[in-house]
């Protein structure tokens, strides 16, 4: 999902492994031509060593497989073609780095490198453990279908505020920095009724309370259908004694990373997957246990959670029964 910044960039949180899961998907660019560069490179020091880059997809070449991000002329991270922005960690504070983003695509071929981007990171901050006081006086209001602006009075810090971030619900899908008070957030559902909050962050990552929270829908209807897991198919087997249904699955096709998905089982919520980092392109599997009994049927089905912080639509439902 792409959040336009006034200016701005936006941080990715990466999030405990808890489930395996296996892909394999790949799309060859059949033109011969390599990808173009990227545009609208955007980065935002987040601490005192880390920096998040954020750029445009590359438009007209659908089969970009990978983004790489350069620090100078070293690579310092690759990302999946899905995904448009990265933290860039293990940085010095208190230094200037330039970044460049490539694109790859399916067949291998690297494109030329984005118009260079700075940012410093600020100089590292010890024994401070205050955190700053909540935005004031959020505010908001719709500018599309798929987009809101909001504002907020600044937060109050002894050391001074390094970022803010916005949370959906209670999931954070924005960072902006400190000397901004403003943002506008791209990306979202149409017909869809949001809860924002904003928190204030300092150099030492000491994050304040939550502001006040900001209720704004979204223009327009959105029944689930096109945000929803695809392919979805449930089978069992057993091992050890017990059985697993096997799962899997294509991920919505959205603009930004799907790191979390629901799994309901027999009509009631089963278990949640949240993969740490960013997840590969492709189609995923996953296995659970549901018992040691044979000929137990039970219904299956899962969600994704959207980069807007929302869940999508449920995928088709399936069938199984254990021992067959």
């Amino acid at each position: 999902m792409r959040r336009v910044p006034l200016p701005l960039a936006v941080v990715c949180t990466a999030l405990l492994l808890v489930a395996s899961c296996g892909w394999s998907r790949a799309d060859d660019g059949e033109d011969g031509r390599a990808p173009g560069a990227p545009t609208g490179v955007t980065a935002q020091a987040g601490s005192a060593s880390s920096v998040h880059v954020m750029w445009n997809a590359v438009a007209g070449s659908p089969g970009v497989r990978t983004y790489e991000v350069y620090r100078g002329t070293t690579k310092a991270a690759e990302v999946p073609g899905s995904q448009h922005m990265v933290d860039v960690t293990r940085l010095r504070p208190s230094t200037v780095y330039a970044f460049t983003v490539r694109a790859r695509d399916g067949a291998g071929r690297l494109g030329p490198p984005s118009q260079a981007v700075r940012a410093r990171t600020p100089a590292r901050v010890t024994a401070d453990r205050s955190a700053p006081t909540p935005p004031s006086a959020p505010a908001g209001r719709i500018v599309g279908s798929r987009a809101v602006q909001l504002s907020w009075g600044a937060s109050r810090d002894d050391r001074g505020v390094q970022s803010y971030d916005v949370y959906q619900g209670g999931a954070r899908i924005h960072t902006v920095g400190g000397g901004q008070t403003a943002t506008v957030v791209t990306g979202l559902r149409p017909g869809t009724s949001y809860v924002f909050t904003v928190r204030a962050r300092d150099a030492a990552d000491n994050l304040s309370p939550a502001s006040a929270p900001v209720r704004l829908t979204t223009p327009g209807t959105d029944d689930g259908r096109n945000i929803a897991p695809t392919g979805f198919t449930a089978t069992t087997h057993r091992a050890g004694g017990a059985y697993y249904i096997d799962l899997a699955w294509d991920p919505p096709r959205t603009d930004g990373v799907i790191t979390e998905y629901r799994i309901q089982l027999d009509g009631r919520v089963a278990t949640s997957l949240v993969w740490g980092g960013t997840p590969p392109p492709g189609r995923a599997s996953y296995s659970f246990y549901t018992g040691t009994s044979a000929g137990m049927g039970h219904r299956v089905r899962l969600r994704a959670r959207l980069p807007d912080g929302t869940w999508g639509g449920w995928s088709a439902e399936r069938t199984v029964t254990t021992g067959r």
